[in-house]
């Protein structure tokens, strides 16, 4: 694991993001060859399952689930309850059990952060309501592995916010079932409607609604490159969550950090895949040495993920030595990162410094892994540096105000003078005019 030194030096060679990589590998290309009957790029290639979605709902859905997906069955889309009810029992009750836990603390937090979410309000003839999001959209990858963690940590905030109806979307296996763990998991979750349409397809099914598939108000759910930029397309269609990049992990550590707890949290974020970023920043130089040789010893001994996670850390990984915490957790906040970890001494005096980070866990107990599956709050973070205008994903991403304005007489005599003389100065005669008919004359 590589260790430099200085922040202008972290700058320059570590601090780099992993951007969305456009071009296909050949076995996709062939695949969009066969489809198409062209070579497409990936946008070429997401327009195209758009527009032909769009324009012949079902029949195009199907079409894809069997010309990319592999899918060969061609019945019915929605997953029926008898088929939820029956994949209970092919998932261990152990693990029933353990997504039965997290359910219940994701939807505990969830509940809580309701309270302190917006609310509805008037006061002197002005206020908002504030209403759930009628239909929302998961969308749900994956089939050869499966995430059952992103179902919960989805559709419960979802629920807690009040969304009147889930759909999820995701792809079916060759003979069109879904997989057990998937169907449970969002049985368990409030999951109300699920449907076998994968990848573009499944998503412009739910912007775009289609003879089977009802559509959403918004659409919540990671992908591969394709969903990426299905999403990116979408916007203003229907709502999006966001566009999310490869896993960032950033653990800021001083002297009394513990090398094999700091060395565990960097081999858990360089593992999602290739792309992802795992760092560690630290003012010491003994640590840094420490946990570099731990992390080379693990990944040579045969980590699970060892070649997964040496190439993430070999491209966006390794150590800094910073000249102090403050210079650590400064690089840390203009990172931005997805998840920041505080190894340090006293981590509660620095909190108030970290001006971005999609969550932040204090201490060697607050492991990040922990926050993925069972601590409470939504895994589902920004990356890419977004998390310096955005957030976690909550009940306020489920939430929409609308304004109220109740003036009375008195009220509308004293504002309206101002307004109508902005509307002239703007040229629009006629909103000056209708505010004007209403003031008596001594006030226009």
């Amino acid at each position: 694991m590589r260790i430099v030194r200085g922040a202008e030096e972290a700058k320059r060679t570590l601090l780099l993001r992993a951007s969305i990589e456009p071009d296909l590998p050949p076995a996709v290309r062939d695949t969009t060859r066969r489809v198409f009957g062209a070579e497409l790029d990936a946008a070429g290639v997401v327009d195209r399952i758009l527009l032909e979605v769009r324009e012949q709902g079902d029949d195009a859905v199907r079409r894809f689930n069997e010309q990319i997906d592999g899918v060969s069955y061609q019945g019915e889309l929605e997953v029926s309850r008898d088929e939820v009810k029956a994949a209970y029992s092919q998932v261990d009750s152990t693990l029933v059990e353990a997504l039965t836990f997290a359910a219940d603390r994701i939807r505990a937090f969830h509940k809580l952060q309701l309270q302190h979410a917006a609310r509805s309000f008037e006061q002197d003839g002005l206020g908002q309501i504030v209403r759930a999001i009628a239909r929302v959209g998961l969308y749900i990858p994956g089939n050869k592995v499966i995430y059952p963690s992103t179902i919960l940590m989805t559709a419960l905030p979802a629920k807690a916010a009040g969304v009147t109806e889930l759909v999820m979307v995701t792809p079916a296996r060759e003979d069109g079932s879904v997989a057990p763990l998937k169907l449970v998991a969002a049985d368990i979750a409030g999951v109300d409607r699920i449907f076998r349409a994968g990848g573009v397809q499944g998503i412009a099914a739910l912007a775009y609604g289609t003879e089977s598939i009802p559509a959403v108000d918004k659409i919540c759910g990671p992908g591969n490159i394709f969903v990426t930029i299905a999403k990116q397309r979408l916007v203003g269609t229907v709502g999006i969550d966001g566009i999310f990049g490869p896993s960032e992990t950033i653990v800021v550590a001083d002297a009394d950090a513990v090398p094999r707890l700091v060395a565990a949290d960097m081999l858990a974020g360089a593992e999602h895949d290739e792309l992802a970023t795992a760092l560690l920043l630290t003012n010491s130089e003994k640590l840094a040495t420490g946990v570099s040789a731990i992390v080379d010893s693990e990944l040579d001994a045969g980590f699970p993920r060892a070649n997964a996670a040496r190439t993430s850390l070999e491209a966006r990984g390794g150590a800094i030595v910073t000249a102090n915490i403050e210079e650590a957790i400064d690089l840390a906040s203009d990172f931005a990162a997805e998840h920041l970890c505080l190894h340090i001494s006293d981590a509660d005096r620095y909190i108030g410094r970290i001006r971005n980070a999609g969550c932040i866990f204090v201490g060697e107990h607050s492991v990040e892994s922990i926050g993925d599956y069972t601590a409470g709050p939504s895994h589902v973070m920004p990356t890419g540096g977004s998390a310096r205008y955005s957030g976690a994903l909550g009940v306020h991403d489920f939430l929409k105000t609308t304004s109220i304005v109740r003036l009375t007489p008195e009220i509308a005599f004293e504002v309206g003078p101002a307004g109508a003389a902005i509307a002239r100065a703007e040229g629009l005669i006629g909103h000056a005019r209708a505010i004007e008919s209403r003031l008596p004359q001594d006030k226009r």
